[in-house]
């Protein structure tokens, strides 16, 4: 198979090819590394990368022989690197697979390397100081978000057809409105953190991945959902499969449209227009959208500190835990000057204050509750502008603390956290481009457990509104 060709298909297309012996997991995988030579200098997605395990090939796996990329963050592998995009923690070694390892091992993905993250996963966009910056595949001179920036910018530039990623307050689905991905973030415990963890965040992150096309996120989720045994949060899992509600008929759909985010930002115009054009799209597909947003109980303000207390506490043991074991001092030699002023910051959380924040965090999610008894889904932008160039979104960063930081990640992702605080799916299409070019993203969010309200959804509009064509100026296939 040529490099070309390999581009063309998504996961389950490739594991089709090799079950019907049309190709070998083999070449397969010298594709990918082949994409990773072409591409990978341009946009310094990939960090690490090596020669699959050489492992006896179930061909009914339904990702049987496909290359993966985990992102440096989460998810471990035996004997690999899991550094977390931090000095501190620079040549960690993973000592065994975290369960959520070996579900993709079972799912037949063949894991070739490792993509970037900002450090300890704390901002949307990739530009870490231990590997460098991340770029878009689809300008170079702007940020592939984050804080999957790595994972995204490694899809949407032909690496690999669907990547691990995470998302805390928006990170996969933010770098994938940035590269033109498909992003599904899944309910609060339909996939295991474990062992290492119970949770992320206080429950706040969860994991999955990007892709090019819907059914390679549904068929993930097949694979990869259900508890290991002491799981806290467990979401039972539907009696179908994911991958059969991308062709089902998605019914006609009462949808909120939130248009102004809920710090006061508007969209800017390129969006907007992206906005109003999927509006009319979903109102010719059947649907009822009508203008209507939920409310979050709280402040803003109030919203971002709860979250600001959260992120920065359990910052805390992470970093004391790899100082620990890596022998490292924790200062500005180890830790980028945010993730410093966050972890002193979380330091300064009393019990109370913590408690507190869960209990904004109860609150935001009843009303989110509420707002999905009387709506199928909510729709918005997934950002509120373009990507953004690379460079801007830490300036300052030696002068902030930890909630001002949060506050600055917030500010330039407001639409995503909301699906993180109350553990709702919620998803980001590639359903538009700006005049210039750019891929803009449009998010979906359901009430908590009902991905398969979000995956119907898609499917119907990726029928509609198809995107699998669209190339960035990175692209292996034409190199």
């Amino acid at each position: 198979m040529q490099l070309h060709e390999y581009t063309q298909y998504d996961g389950l297309g490739l594991a089709e090819l090799v079950r019907q012996g049309e190709v070998s997991a083999a070449q397969l995988q010298a594709c990918a590394l082949e994409a990773i030579h072409v591409v990978n200098p341009r946009i310094n997605a990939v960090i690490e990368h090596w020669p699959a395990d050489a492992v006896p090939l179930d061909a009914a796996a339904p990702f049987a022989g496909v290359p993966f990329l985990v992102k440096d963050i989460a998810v471990a592998m035996a004997g690999k690197k899991m550094e977390m995009g931090s000095r501190l923690a620079a040549g960690h070694m993973a000592p065994a697979d975290s369960y959520l390892m070996t579900q993709f091992r079972r799912a037949g993905l063949l894991t070739i390397g490792r993509t970037t993250t900002p450090e300890m996963a704390f901002a949307t966009t990739t530009e870490a100081v231990l590997y460098g910056v991340t770029r878009n595949p689809w300008d170079l001179s702007l940020s592939a978000g984050g804080s999957s920036g790595g994972a995204a910018a490694a899809v949407a530039a032909g690496i690999v057809p669907l990547a691990h990623a995470t998302d805390a307050a928006g990170s996969i689905r933010v770098p994938a409105a940035s590269t033109g991905l498909f992003g599904l973030k899944p309910s609060r415990g339909r996939v295991s953190n474990g062992p290492a963890m119970d949770e992320i965040f206080s429950g706040l992150g969860v994991q999955l991945g990007v892709s090019r096309s819907v059914r390679d996120s549904a068929a993930l989720l097949d694979a990869v959902q259900g508890p290991m045994p002491g799981e806290p949060y467990v979401t039972a899992a539907p009696g179908h499969t994911w991958l059969s509600q991308v062709d089902a008929p998605p019914g006609r759909l009462r949808i909120g449209v939130m248009r102004d985010a809920n710090d006061g930002q508007r969209p800017d115009a390129d969006t907007a227009k992206a906005l109003d054009g999927c509006v009319k799209l979903l109102a010719s597909l059947g649907h009822h959208p009508e203008d209507a947003a939920p409310s979050l109980g709280v402040s803003w303000e109030a919203f971002v500190l709860a979250n600001a207390r959260i992120w920065c506490a359990n910052l805390v043991g992470w970093i004391k835990g790899m100082a620990q074991a890596s022998g490292r001092a924790i200062s500005p030699e180890t830790l980028e000057p945010a993730t410093l002023a966050c972890y002193r910051y979380g330091q300064t959380v009393s019990a109370v204050e913590f408690v507190a924040a869960l209990d904004v965090r109860n609150t935001v999610t009843r009303q989110a509750g509420a707002f999905f008894d009387q709506y199928d889904v909510l729709l918005s932008p997934t950002l509120p502008s373009l990507p953004w160039p690379l460079g801007c979104y830490g300036e300052d960063e030696e002068s902030m603390d930890g909630f001002a930081w949060t506050a600055r990640l917030f500010q330039h992702s407001p639409y995503t956290p909301l699906a993180n605080v109350a553990g709702l799916p919620a998803m980001s299409v590639p359903l538009a481009m700006s005049g210039d070019g750019l891929p803009i993203g449009i998010q979906f969010m359901a009430g908590l457990g009902r991905e398969g309200s979000l995956l119907r959804l898609a499917g119907q509009l990726e029928r509609a509104a198809p995107w699998a064509q669209r190339r960035p100026a990175v692209w292996a296939g034409t190199a």
